[in-house]
């Protein structure tokens, strides 16, 4: 079997040509740039605030910036509303933004945003989004590994989910075998391996400054943090006998671009 390609649209150097398979961005209640909001939002075709998320969308445009609210409308909100304050779900619902509460105490908001893009595609033709999770990577460590491990169990129903924040992005690279496609203009140079959620793995990997053949990996043993990417390598191949996550870091100056007023 051929390697599986790792393209992400939303690293694209140019975001204004319709990426070959559609985007979905989920916003989490968690704190991101407007530059790094701007980049996800143009290559998103669909887009949805977790509960508490849509309080930090909201408040990206306050001040001379409020003008420009109105023009990020998320196509949903949903989650059980115990964070959303008042004058936001006020200020979406005016604008004709769908707005779900569920109160099912057995999914997080984060489970409830997916549910309703994977109603939307079901009835569409059921051809799925890229995934991108918004702000999934920072605030509280037992959020964070939520998303860790709700992404690690993805991987067995959708094709391409990514966790992103102002930092870096991660996604889970399932058994097998990988072609991860750099565009160094948007990733510097820190990566890493890591072998969350499992006992441990046997790595092989090529593109990196430290490379690895047939090598055990886990929590017990080695992990590949900290390694490097190097800029005449446009391709990283990665081969794991069980799933594990790639991050690298972001160019702080590949997400700057603000939209204008």
């Amino acid at each position: 079997m051929a390697p599986k390609k790792w393209a992400p649209s939303f690293l694209n150097e140019d975001t204004s040509s319709i990426p070959s398979k559609k985007s979905a961005l989920i916003i989490l209640n968690q704190p991101f740039s407007l530059g790094l909001l701007w980049k996800l939002w143009k290559t998103s075709s669909w887009k949805a605030c977790a509960d508490g998320g849509a309080n930090r969308l909201y408040d990206s445009f306050s001040g001379e910036l409020q003008p420009l609210r109105s023009r990020f409308l998320p196509d949903l909100i949903k989650g059980d509303f115990d964070s959303i304050r008042s004058e936001v779900k006020e200020y979406y619902s005016s604008k004709g933004v769908a707005i779900v509460q569920d109160g099912d105490e057995d999914t997080t908001d984060l489970m409830k945003c997916v549910s309703g893009l994977t109603e939307l595609e079901s009835q569409t033709g059921g051809v799925q989004h890229e995934l991108i999770i918004l702000a999934g990577l920072s605030g509280r460590l037992d959020q964070t590994i939520h998303t860790l491990s709700y992404l690690h169990k993805l991987r067995k129903v959708r094709e391409s989910v990514f966790a992103i924040s102002d930092d870096n992005v991660a996604w889970v690279l399932d058994s097998g075998e990988h072609e991860i496609h750099i565009n160094h203009k948007a990733l510097g140079k820190t990566c890493g391996l890591l072998p969350v959620g499992i006992t441990s793995t046997i790595l092989t990997m090529r593109g990196l400054q430290w490379n690895l053949t047939d090598c055990p990996s886990g929590f017990d043993g080695m992990i590949s943090t900290s390694n490097h990417l190097l800029p005449e390598e446009p391709i990283v191949y990665v081969k794991t006998t069980e799933p594990i996550w790639w991050t690298a870091e972001l160019r702080p100056e590949a997400f700057a671009e603000l939209p204008s007023v």
